[in-house]
């Protein structure tokens, strides 16, 4: 995580410096609507990409951890049901205890049952029956009675063994999750200390640099209801419908709506609405579903931006994109060019 917050420091200074180099040459890195951002826009800039990324890393942490738990309970279940499986082969060695007990104090007394040993270690059943049919010295019922030993000792054997590495595995997959943990806690940690910096540099902003960091909700041209127009219904184009019906929602970090989103937050309520479900994260968006070119998006594909693709957008027809951006910015479209592109994705 130390690496994670030198990383992100990193890209939020490159992201700056390509913001400010959009104000001159064209859009791209901060929103698109702040064509010349203040001092205090280039801030509020800086710190808001930081703690996007730290959002996104804690919703990231969030999968790893639902993982590694559900890992953890699945091998504790396995190592309850070989304890279940031990105690029962032990309690039916028990059951045939006293008959070997019989037999074993008959062989100390001389008895002709010297050869039952070398039955009772038999590497195989097979061998064991072999063995055992050649002892007349056994009745049909005692031999019986060896036999069902043998197995339940056998049974009881492979128990153990089995127990001893399901709770290794539960043990092992405690300490994954543990340590995930504390990686969430403190990504958690950091994001509050971000969110706090973040919102006190906005509310030293102006009125007019509030609303030149707010924008408009459409960039100049765009019309939904034309951009929906002869789209298929039921298609990914319904969860850009659903996303569109969010315009001008307030960003609200780690929120999947409906009264608030952070960027992958908007993306899991859309593609809910069609009853479809994505992952929490903008990585894990990057990760799933199948690769789309850029040449070939369609509405409702997700465009996923920065080289480590800790924002993304739905693709919202005639080059443009839907998406939540950062504190202080409605929910709104902007060009699909409006941010470094890493890559698309089709649910």
């Amino acid at each position: 995580m130390a690496s994670l917050r030198k990383r992100s420091t990193a890209v939020a200074t490159g992201v700056l410096t390509f913001a400010l180099i959009a104000g001159v040459t064209g859009p791209a890195g901060a929103d698109p609507a702040i064509d010349n951002p203040t001092a205090a826009l280039e801030r509020l800039t800086e710190l808001s990409r930081t703690s996007e990324q730290t959002a996104e890393a804690m919703h990231n942490a969030q999968i790893d951890l639902d993982s590694k738990l559900a890992v953890q309970r699945d091998a504790e279940t396995r190592h309850q049901q070989d304890i279940e499986r031990l105690d029962a082969a032990r309690a039916e060695m028990a059951r045939f205890q006293p008959a070997i007990d019989r037999l074993t104090a008959a062989n100390y007394q001389g008895g002709r049952v010297n050869r039952l040993f070398a039955v009772m270690i038999s590497d195989s059943p097979q061998q064991l029956l072999d063995q055992m049919s050649t002892l007349s010295v056994l009745s049909a019922d005692t031999a019986a009675q060896v036999r069902e030993f043998k197995d339940a000792s056998d049974v009881a054997t492979a128990a153990e063994e089995s127990s001893r590495r399901s709770a290794d595995d539960a043990r092992t997959a405690t300490e994954h999750a543990r340590v995930i943990s504390d990686d969430l806690q403190r990504t958690q940690s950091d994001l509050k200390e971000q969110i706090a910096e973040v919102t006190a540099a906005f509310a030293e902003l102006s009125s007019a640099e509030k609303a030149q960091l707010a924008g408009s909700v459409f960039p100049p041209g765009y019309d939904p209801s034309i951009v929906l127009q002869g789209l298929v219904p039921g298609s990914n184009a319904s969860a850009l419908q659903a996303a569109l019906t969010q315009v001008g929602k307030p960003y609200v970090w780690g929120a999947t709506g409906p009264d608030g989103y952070d960027c992958s937050g908007l993306m899991v309520w859309a593609y809910r609405q069609i009853g479809k479900t994505l992952p929490r994260s903008s990585q894990a968006q990057a990760a799933s579903g199948v690769p789309v070119r850029k040449a070939d998006l369609q509405p409702g594909d997700l465009v996923l931006y920065y080289d480590d693709a800790s924002h993304v957008g739905m693709y919202a027809g005639n080059g443009n994109i839907v998406h939540a951006s950062t504190y202080g910015v409605p929910v709104k479209v902007a060009p699909l060019d409006a941010y470094p592109f890493y890559g698309a994705r089709r649910y």
